[in-house]
């Protein structure tokens, strides 16, 4: 029993505090405050408050040696922020609390109210405790990873890669896997669970005690949801990619280091290697120079004008329908084009055929080919065109 007053206790505490400090320090590092430190701590600060100590019941006896509560450990380990980083294992533990717990409000529902009451308050109790743990392991990891980048304590290179892959591989993968709500076997997987299970009975229990037990656990889920969901990303997003690089930086930085120390022993990378390049072809003089010389010795150009005149030839299309209606019946339509054109003179050529086809076009002639399907060639100046056989009669005529 204590039996001082509360005010007088905080009193002291507030007065001592750097005494307090000393112990918890020394708690921290070695778990326990033997009796010849506490000594040396009570002497530096030329306190005689042993006797307080124990009578507020702030230090406790383990044997010869002393500790702090734990009551007070954890207030100045909030107060300073130097929270001890749980392994998983230790925060694991709350996962199987709040299963069983779960497990027996689920199944004991409608038993006895005052064991159900109980077993909701724990619930909520544990559900509190495991997002403080969380939210504790994410401020040290991530102080101690900013130590750890900046360097403060001077330390090896080495030493950081190892320190960076130990945080890894103990600490903050496995935090993540616990905080993964995607894994069925994560605390906030089984949260999710029991977040569902308290909205449904917040709105089904007709007991008013319980329902609002239930309404507060539920609301009680969402808010532990964001925290979570807060530290999951921070996590993911900040502490991995900085310890990330502390790993990738102190492993080039050291190789680096190895490399100066014995140069000899190791061949340089090809990209130490120094080469000359040129930013032309080494070939640029010659090709100037042979471009240059082709004008040294110009000779002397003629031009001559082509003063032959070609007779245009202009298609008389009344003319050769005209020609073209007196010949109906035709047999071969372009025998027939040959036969016209070659008689006026002049060269056979492309423009003059096709200019005569278009009188196929016409509406006054009908157009049958040859049943045989054979075909016939006509040679202009500039080409050998293959035609049909086409037989041509008038319009509407047998």
């Amino acid at each position: 029993m204590i039996k001082a007053e509360p005010k007088t206790i905080l009193y002291f505490i507030w007065n001592y505090f750097d005494v307090v400090r000393d112990l918890f320090d020394t708690q921290s590092k070695e778990g326990i405050i033997r009796k010849e430190v506490l000594e040396v701590i009570l002497e530096k600060g030329k306190k005689d408050i042993k006797t307080q100590f124990l009578e507020y019941k702030i230090l406790r006896k383990v044997n010869d040696d002393y500790e702090l509560r734990d009551v007070y450990y954890k207030l100045v380990e909030f107060i300073l922020v130097e929270f001890r980083p749980l392994l998983p294992e230790e925060i694991e533990k709350f996962g199987t609390s709040i299963s069983e717990l779960f497990r027996k409000i689920t199944e004991g529902i409608n038993e006895d109210k005052n064991i159900l009451i109980e077993r909701l308050r724990g619930l909520s109790s544990q559900i509190k405790e495991f997002t403080e743990s969380v939210e504790k392991n994410s401020i040290r990891l991530l102080n101690e990873t900013r130590e750890l980048k900046s360097n403060v304590n001077q330390i090896d290179y080495r030493d950081k890669i190892q320190k960076a892959s130990f945080w890894i591989q103990y600490y903050i993968n496995p935090l993540n896997s616990i905080l993964d709500v995607n894994h069925s076997e994560s605390i906030t997987n089984k949260l999710l669970d029991v977040s569902g299970f308290a909205n449904q009975k917040r709105l089904s229990i007709t007991d008013e005690t319980v329902r609002q037990l239930f309404e507060q656990l539920y609301f009680q889920l969402i808010q532990s949801n964001d925290d979570l969901l807060r530290q999951s990303k921070l996590l993911t997003n900040e502490l991995l990619p900085l310890i990330e690089r502390i790993r990738t930086e102190s492993l080039i930085l050291t190789g680096w280091i190895e490399f100066l120390r014995s140069p000899d022993k190791v061949s340089p990378p090809s990209l130490l290697k120094t080469r000359n390049d040129n930013p032309y072809s080494t070939r640029a003089y010659l090709n100037a120079k042979e471009y240059f010389e082709q004008f040294i010795t110009q000779e002397d150009a003629v031009i001559e004008n082509d003063e032959e005149n070609h007779e245009r030839w202009v298609f008389n299309r009344t003319f050769y329908r005209q020609r073209l209606a007196e010949s109906l019946p035709v047999e071969n339509f372009f025998d027939w084009c040959n036969s016209e054109l070659g008689s006026n003179g002049g060269e056979m050529s492309n423009e003059k055929v096709f200019a005569l086809t278009s009188l196929l076009f016409d509406g006054d002639v009908e157009v049958v080919s040859a049943s045989d399907g054979s075909s016939m060639q006509i040679v202009t100046g500039t080409s050998r065109l293959f035609v049909p056989k086409l037989n041509l009669k008038k319009n509407g005529l047998p």
